[in-house]
């Protein structure tokens, strides 16, 4: 569960100029079930660097693709997955199924590996009582975030993908964000770091977003009041817990979430990362 799957599907290509500025998106890709839609908006949208989570891998209800891959191919990307569930419902004994996070660029990914929280909610696990069907979403694993190093044009950048739980308290996910935290601080070293995911929780606010000004990251979107996830029914009126924090001396712009997308129940957020 613990293994770090990668590749790269980069052609060769000569950079003369170095870069003022990159594309960022960060998206919850609910499986990937709309595959060929994900990736017109990814097409269209020629982000830099993409964080994606509930990725599939070999999964009955995305085809048995290996959906990162996919992207990656499609989009001449580098990838890097980290598995945080086998999703017992979908595959089988000789041939599992996984979720995950996948971060993409077009630049090299280094020093990837998975942060596994040590708190964890038992919601997912297997019950003798439950029969081993879709509805029950039966898992092994828990949630974690995939940190990996990206070699951007002049310097390198930090990643956290960060898939928090949806289960139990915003106690639970601000643990789990701490853990991060931590991990970034130790190894910060004036460092620029970035914080992206489906966190589960409004984190501009309340324990979450204090943990992280103190940490010294700042909201890289800018738009706390727009719904990342959109209603579902009447009395849902959507929620913001779709999230890009970033640390460090370069500037961020053009905040954007993208209403019009409908891929999956999560939209996708992004932003301008440049130097001036």
């Amino acid at each position: 569960m613990d293994q770090i799957l990668s590749g790269g599907f980069v052609p060769p290509r000569l950079q003369l100029w170095r870069r003022e500025s990159f594309r960022v998106v960060d998206w919850n890709i609910e499986r990937g079930t709309r595959l060929e839609s994900i990736l017109e908006f990814l097409r269209k949208y020629k982000a830099d660097l993409i964080f994606l989570q509930e990725v599939d891998l070999n999964a009955r209800r995305t085809r048995h693709l290996d959906v990162a891959r996919e992207i990656a191919r499609s989009l001449q990307l580098n990838f890097v997955f980290g598995k945080e569930f086998e999703e017992l419902t979908q595959g089988s004994k000789g041939s599992p199924a996984y979720q995950g996070q996948a971060t993409l660029s077009p630049w090299p990914i280094k020093n990837a590996r998975l942060i596994r929280f040590r708190k964890q909610t038992t919601f997912w696990e297997p019950h003798w009582y439950l029969p081993r069907i879709e509805p029950f979403q039966e898992r092994l694993g828990g949630r974690m975030a995939l940190a990996a190093d990206v070699e951007i044009p002049g310097q390198t950048l930090a990643t956290y993908n960060l898939h928090l739980e949806s289960k139990e308290s915003d106690a639970l996910r601000v643990s789990q964000l701490g853990e991060v935290l931590a991990d970034a601080f130790a190894r910060k070293r004036d460092r620029l770091t970035l914080i992206a995911g489906d966190l589960n929780l409004n984190a501009s606010e309340g324990e979450a977003g204090a943990a992280l000004k103190r940490a010294g990251f700042r909201d890289a979107v800018g738009l706390p009041s727009v719904r990342t996830r959109p209603a579902r029914g009447l009395l849902d009126q959507g929620r913001s817990i779709d999230w890009i924090f970033l640390a460090g001396e370069l500037k961020s712009s053009q905040g954007q979430v993208h209403s019009d997308v409908r891929a999956s129940d999560h939209l996708p957020v992004s932003f301008i990362l440049s130097d001036r």
